[in-house]
């Protein structure tokens, strides 16, 4: 599976990689390309999800981009007209997606791709969405979501391990108003993780910027949202009936029905009850857990059934 290493520079003039994948075959979808972006701390090179979603989604005949976002790697540098700046999952700013998203839209604007979709795991699914709400670009035609977690406050301080969260909250707060905003400091919470202080709050902070829940509703196009059947049963607050919760938050849901998970080797199709351009349609994957560990097939058939209904000329 050969590759073309690119780059793109976002429009505050930072420099982004990635890798392009183009198909052998033409598509049949009215869909070009699929923009697959990271979660905390990932890259576009590494990650077994990604590599199994790459030929997957190639046989449709789409071309893929795997890129770089500035939140990749846990720490990393990025060149700017500035000079070298930190960046990394420790250092991210999450609204500052939007700028690395239009760019890498924008790159296949240019390479002659009209009608992308974004795939995003974890925080990148939190990625795609955030920018497609808050700064649209008229090339994105639909968004794939691999299971996007709950960033928010009110939801961690009633949670289950609302002592350690506030133990993080108040020493980020603290070396921000001391003004050292970049001081890494060690959290357990959401994961063991080593962060600049004003990263985590805004993250995380009383703000809930990337709460999901509150602007999934200012979508203009179709959006499939997965969840694994596992990380919704396990307790963690971060996750805990978001499969319901997206639902009830859309602009118009078109779900499996409550009981309902999809298993290996088979897809669930949603009823066909509202406009095709404002709808959110959630699954969850039998036996998945956050990673989708082992049952990537069943991922993997979901995204591709979905797409071919919903792009098939």
């Amino acid at each position: 599976m050969l590759s073309e290493l690119v780059k793109t520079t976002t429009r505050d003039a930072l420099r982004l990689d990635g890798a392009l994948f183009t198909p052998s075959t033409a598509t049949s979808l009215e869909l070009d390309a699929c923009l697959l972006l990271h979660g905390v701390g990932g890259n576009f090179y590494g990650g077994n999800l990604f590599e199994f979603l790459t030929p997957k989604l190639l046989e449709l005949g789409i071309a893929i981009l795997r890129v770089n976002t500035r939140g990749h790697d846990a720490f990393s540098w990025a060149t700017t007209q500035a000079g070298p700046s930190r960046q990394g999952s420790a250092y991210e700013i999450v609204d500052h997606c939007r700028n690395d998203v239009a760019a890498w839209v924008d790159f296949l604007v240019a390479r002659g791709f009209q009608r992308v979709g974004l795939f995003g795991h974890s925080l990148g699914a939190v990625k795609a969405i955030y920018s497609q709400a808050y700064d649209p670009h008229a090339a994105v035609k639909c968004i794939l979501a691999a299971s996007p977690p709950r960033l928010s406050y009110s939801a961690f301080q009633n949670g289950p391990d609302s002592s350690v969260f506030f133990e993080a909250i108040t020493t980020a707060q603290q070396h921000v108003q001391a003004g050292r905003a970049e001081t890494l400091f060690q959290t357990k919470f959401p994961v063991p993780l080593l962060v600049a202080a004003a990263a985590y709050l805004d993250k995380y902070g009383s703000d809930e910027r990337y709460n999901v829940l509150r602007f999934v509703d200012r979508l203009t196009c179709p959006l499939l949202v997965t969840y694994g059947q596992r990380e919704l049963e396990s307790g963690n607050i971060a996750f805990a009936g978001m499969h319901e919760a997206i639902r009830s938050a859309g602009p118009a849901s078109q779900t499996v029905p409550r009981s309902q998970t999809v298993p290996r080797s088979q897809t669930v199709s949603p009823s066909q009850t509202v406009s095709p351009s404002q709808t959110v349609d959630v699954f969850t994957i039998a036996n998945a857990d956050h990673f989708y560990s082992g049952v990537y097939d069943a991922l993997g058939e979901q995204l591709v059934d979905w797409l071919q209904k919903r792009f098939d000329t």
